[in-house]
């Protein structure tokens, strides 16, 4: 049998209702020799029989049944058993064009690059949205490391990457991959995709970005959120993240960029989790990240993706802010703490005294904030988040977090 060029590794966990539409986008590519793996983590539901089905119709797919460790996991016991030269990572609930693998390969092989990125569609409740890379290039290993690596995790927007962390737009060469996956601690459950982008991306010699958009995303709003119940381990868990960073890319850039780059990082993930607001031991406030908003303020949160939601949950909790509406362009049936997503059409400037923009980036934030100007909103109401950066460094130290963002479970 013909080595495989390529092998595409599906981590699966509890998508039954998505993954025949995932396996047939990929058996149904316009190129051929691939092998499709797919890893089945535990799923307690009917994945492992659909995956068992396929394997039997279809000799390019190979099954791997594991005891559940993770999405890490997953995609290690995938690397391991994969024999193509390139790999390409795609999750069980989403879906790929026809044409996904040959334009993959042709932007590596017309290159000779270990690396490449490209574009992709978002879709949501039946509406898909193109979202493309800032630019477009090859660039070698010089251009890397003196221009791509300083702003790949902070380009100097709050929180804004050069390249973006998923690892399912991506194509990876197998034998650098190998130096990279297997040191990413599985513990790492949030993030996971950064650390592999990024520690890869340091050992790569050529890149090739395209906004070819080839892989379609689906952002789920049945998926349950789960507020923080345990701020140390979340806490640790992002310190082993944001210290492998660290230690990966500290060879290659200098420290005080590095340190400024994780710093916000790190500050971002911990709001989407937290909801923004941090508390002490008496449950107190201790930080408020949103600038001028204050007890009991009259509250839009815009936004139903996982930075939203976790406002919502969090506040329903601690009734910090009063709020009275929330909305979304994808406005659809979710609750949470009693508040229903809401069209934008559903608020007027007299109901509200702040309105929050639940995002870490910074062009999604400047791309609602205009809309909502268009519909009438006062954009002296729209909500800033504290990005000052010695407040951020005092925060951290309070939470536990060590110079080189590591967190030390007691």
């Amino acid at each position: 049998m013909t080595t495989p060029l390529v092998s595409v590794i599906v981590p699966i966990f509890r998508i039954e209702d998505y993954l025949p539409k995932c396996i047939d986008s990929l058996l149904n590519q316009s190129f051929l020799n691939f092998e499709l793996i797919l890893v089945d983590d535990g799923s307690p539901d009917n994945c492992p029989s659909i995956c068992d089905r396929y394997a039997e119709k279809d000799s390019r797919v190979k099954v791997i049944h594991k005891e559940n460790g993770g999405l890490l996991s997953a995609r290690k016991a995938g690397l391991e058993k994969a024999k193509g030269k390139y790999i390409s990572y795609v999750d069980g609930d989403d879906w790929v064009d026809r044409y996904y693998l040959d334009v993959l390969l042709k932007l590596a092989e017309a290159n000779s690059s270990d690396f490449v990125v490209t574009g992709h569609f978002r879709e949501f409740d039946g509406k898909i949205e193109t979202i493309k890379p800032q630019y477009t290039g090859i660039f070698d290993e010089s251009e890397i490391h003196s221009s791509i690596l300083p702003k790949v995790i902070y380009n100097g927007r709050f929180c804004q990457h050069e390249v973006s962390t998923y690892v399912w737009n991506k194509l990876f060469k197998r034998d650098i991959l190998m130096k990279v996956l297997f040191d990413v601690p599985n513990q790492i459950i949030m993030g996971e995709d950064a650390a592999i982008t990024y520690a890869y991306l340091a050992m790569s010699k050529k890149l090739t970005i395209s906004k070819i958009p080839l892989y379609y995303y689906r952002q789920r709003h049945d998926s349950i959120v789960k507020s923080i119940e345990n701020p140390t381990m979340e806490y640790y868990r992002l310190g082993l993240l944001v210290n492998f960073l660290k230690v990966r890319l500290s060879p290659i850039l200098e420290e005080k960029n590095l340190d400024r780059q994780l710093l916000y990082y790190l500050y971002s993930q911990i709001l989407v989790r937290s909801g923004g607001m941090i508390y002490d031991d008496t449950e107190n406030v201790f930080f408020n990240p949103f600038l001028n908003v204050g007890k009991n303020a009259k509250v839009v949160v815009y936004s139903s993706g996982s930075f939203g939601q976790h406002i919502l949950s969090t506040n329903a909790k601690t009734n910090f802010f009063q709020i009275v509406r929330w909305i979304d362009v994808d406005h659809h049936e979710l609750n949470v703490g009693g508040n229903f997503v809401k069209p934008l059409s559903s608020i007027d400037n007299e109901e509200f005294d702040f309105l929050i923009i639940a995002t870490i980036n910074p062009s999604t934030y400047d791309s609602i904030k205009a809309e909502l100007a268009l519909m009438g909103i006062d954009k002296k109401k729209i909500v800033e988040v504290n990005t000052d950066e010695e407040q951020i460094k005092r925060l951290l130290i309070h939470l536990g977090f060590d110079d080189n963002f590591s967190y030390q479970l007691n």
